[in-house]
């Protein structure tokens, strides 16, 4: 299901976004959870080169450890996303769209600034210590679970 971005209906025929949808557009951007239900785009296109970002992202995710040469080629990306989403959002808030024109733009620097968080998390190493969490904290509930059941089965089998 894809967020109100403020976007009114008439406007999905093809007129130009209004000034007050605009700025809801560039506020949903943003808002502190922006990044909720924005997929990190499986490519990005920046200064005529195409990159496979959402593998790139995933490769380092499945990562132990990161090399110094690695965190290097981060920041790298971070710094080329960071130009490109910049330009987009400028472009969000000051060229003519329309409603489809602008949802797209809207969603592809969503996703661009998922990518950025997610990379400086991974680099930094907080991307692994919250899944670690996550991880425990469902194997606990799991455990847990499992216990309630177990004392359900056997006063119901009484």
């Amino acid at each position: 299901m894809e967020k109100n971005l403020g976007i009114s209906e008439k406007n999905a025929s093809g007129n130009y976004i209004t000034d007050e949808e605009r700025k809801q557009l560039l506020s949903a951007l943003h808002s502190r959870l922006f990044w909720v239900g924005q997929r990190i785009p499986d490519h990005v296109e920046v200064e005529g080169e195409t990159y496979p970002l959402h593998n790139y992202v995933w490769e380092l995710v499945q990562k132990e450890e990161l090399s110094e040469s690695e965190k290097s080629r981060i920041d790298k990306c971070i710094e080329m996303l960071s130009a490109k989403e910049m330009k987009d959002e400028k472009e969000l808030e000051e060229e003519s769209l329309t409603s489809e024109e602008s949802r797209n733009l809207y969603h592809e620097t969503a996703g661009l600034l998922r990518a950025i968080t997610n990379l400086k998390e991974i680099e930094s190493g907080i991307f692994k210590q919250n899944t670690k969490r996550f991880q425990e904290q469902f194997a606990n509930q799991r455990v847990r679970d499992a216990k309630l059941w177990l004392e359900f089965i056997n006063k119901v089998s009484k």
